[in-house]
């Protein structure tokens, strides 16, 4: 076993001194070391249950022969962190959640980790520290939250965010606002809708690293107390057979999850951590895979924020496996696939059936004949841009207007709450993207005053940037290459054309070559005043097209 390092031999006598100290017992010393990296903390709604979570995953540890070994990580609640310097942090802390969980397992000689998580940020980063360690791991989430109810309809946090431009608009009172925040966010848990976490915590299970149900099992049901303790148990066997994530999962596991995320609509941000994780797993992937399984995947459901179904809906719907059978029909997904349950793809969607056919379409009869996710390429971005097409409505799907063109985040959302973006017109907000913020900032706010304004169907918006799982519009983010590296972007100027179209998969400045030549000859990046880790990461991380990853 990997832990003997720091349990056998004479040389070790003081390393089992310091474990006997923590109560270890002789039997102890002779089983597998489980790793518990738990997220829990008191400042995240996904995070805040997560302690009796952790308990019945040590009781599955427990009963299967392994050691359990609790130890924390660190959450931002991307909700909290929205809209100020605080969402600069968000996707930074990605990669320190992945370094602190490395340090750990190789300080302490862990035999296995079982990655307790559940929101945006450290999903993907608890995937990227399992295949970097390579050694046997196996994730579980928190789980989603319910929906809550005003005034007789299902809300979420994404009601609260577009609420704010009702008020602007004098379609809402504050009374009424205050009587929806207090609602929208009923139990702990991942927001209700398919955001990032949610996204992520159901591509774990379509990866094949989650068991069966992570993705969609409400945080509240006990069933999820249930899945953590076989959580548990499945950790001590995966170390007892060897089983390792890059023995488990290759480049058709990633397809898989793709598929996956093309059916269900999931959050942009999946491409930022998918291409980030294979980076670490050692996976050849690129925007094209995306691309090319959207091209051929339909969509199969239309989950909040792109349509009314909550994904603990989806849950009673079937859950992910459902998805993947129905997918299977299409011959889009590998059914050889290794898991961590110890079956294959194949064998547990076998007994799959989809049991809400308004919430899992037939692949006969899907919401769209293409994926939820479309990657644009074009004079404005040649190296990709992300689109959430199955949150776009058709007549934006081909999309021209004036550019109005802002340098952060707090510029745009003041002039749309203001009324100064008008119909047709294509609001840029850059120098917002991994080096530019830094930290590649989500752009909700804006996204969902948009929305709140009543301009979701008329004005779109492009940003080298990022978007939430809660983002709904014609919304094109991680433009590639970004402004502060000297992307196209950083040369548009106000009144300049832009041009989306998604079905062709492009998007274009209108601007003679000649005109930008002239215009990057005056262009200088700005200068922001940074410290501390934005700085380290601003000087490390890589564009938006390779996941965001830090080198």
């Amino acid at each position: 076993m990997r832990s003997d390092r720091i349990k056998k031999g004479v040389e070790r006598a003081p390393h089992r001194s310091l474990l006997r100290a923590l109560g270890f017992s002789d039997d102890d010393l002779k089983k597998p070391l489980i790793g518990i990296a738990n997220s829990f903390n008191e400042i995240i709604p996904g995070h805040i249950h997560l302690r009796n979570l952790v308990e019945a995953v040590k009781a599955g540890v427990l009963s299967a022969g392994g050691v359990p070994v609790e130890f924390g990580v660190i959450g931002v609640c991307d909700g909290i962190a929205m809209n100020h310097e605080g969402m600069k942090y968000s996707l930074p802390s990605r990669d320190l959640i992945a370094d602190s969980i490395e340090i750990m397992a190789m300080a302490h000689a862990f035999d296995g980790l079982v990655l307790v998580t559940s929101c945006d940020k450290i999903t993907p980063g608890m995937l990227m520290a399992a295949f970097r360690l390579n050694i046997p791991a196996i994730i579980i989430a928190g789980g989603p939250m319910l929906t809550g109810k005003y005034k007789g309809k299902e809300v979420n946090l994404i009601s609260a965010f577009e609420a704010i431009g009702r008020v602007k608009k004098g379609e809402m009172s504050e009374e009424e606002l205050s009587e929806l925040e207090a609602c929208a966010c009923p139990t702990c848990g991942s927001c209700a809708g398919m955001f990032t976490a949610n996204s992520m915590n159901c591509l774990s299970e379509a990866l094949g690293l989650a068991l069966p149900g992570n993705g969609t099992i409400p945080a509240v049901y006990s069933d999820r107390i249930r899945l953590a303790k076989e959580t548990g148990k499945r950790a001590v066997e995966l170390v007892k057979k060897n089983l390792t994530p890059k023995r488990l999962v290759n480049k058709n596991s990633f397809l898989n999850a793709i598929a996956v995320d093309m059916a269900l609509g999931c959050s942009t941000n999946t491409v930022l951590h998918l291409l980030a994780i294979a980076h670490e797993a050692g996976v050849d992937l690129s925007l094209k895979d995306f691309d090319e399984v959207s091209k051929k995947t339909p969509v199969l459901a239309k989950l909040i924020p792109a349509g009314p179904h909550s994904v603990p809906d989806l849950h009673h719907a079937g859950g992910i496996p459902a998805v993947m059978k129905e997918l299977s029909k299409l011959n889009l997904i590998d059914l050889s696939a290794k898991t961590v349950s110890g079956l294959t793809v194949g064998e547990i969607i076998k007994k799959a059936e989809v049991r809400n056919r308004e919430v899992i379409r037939p692949v006969e009869d899907p919401y769209h004949k293409e994926g939820g996710i479309a990657v644009l390429y074009g004079t404005l971005a040649p190296k990709g841009s992300v689109v959430k097409t199955s949150a776009v409505v058709p007549q934006m799907l081909r999309h021209s207007g004036p550019a109005r063109v802002f340098n952060s985040e707090e510029e745009a959302y003041s002039a749309i709450l203001s009324g100064k973006i008008k119909p047709g017109d294509v609001v840029v907000i850059r120098y917002e993207g991994p080096k530019g913020g830094p930290g590649m900032r989500e752009m909700l706010s804006p996204t969902s005053a948009i929305a709140g304004m009543g301009l979701s169907e008329s004005v779109a918006l492009v940003t080298d940037g990022r978007f939430s799982g809660g983002t709904r519009g014609a919304c094109v983010g991680h433009v590639s290459p970004e402004a502060q590296e000297g992307g196209p972007i950083a040369l548009v100027e106000d009144g300049d054309i832009i041009e989306i179209d998604i079905p062709a998969r492009r998007i274009d400045l209108k601007v003679p070559e000649e005109v930008l030549a002239e215009r990057r000859k005056r262009w200088k990046p700005p200068r922001k005043k940074i410290s501390g880790i934005l700085k380290k990461y601003q000087a490390l991380v890589s564009s938006a097209d390779r996941g965001a990853i830090v080198e």
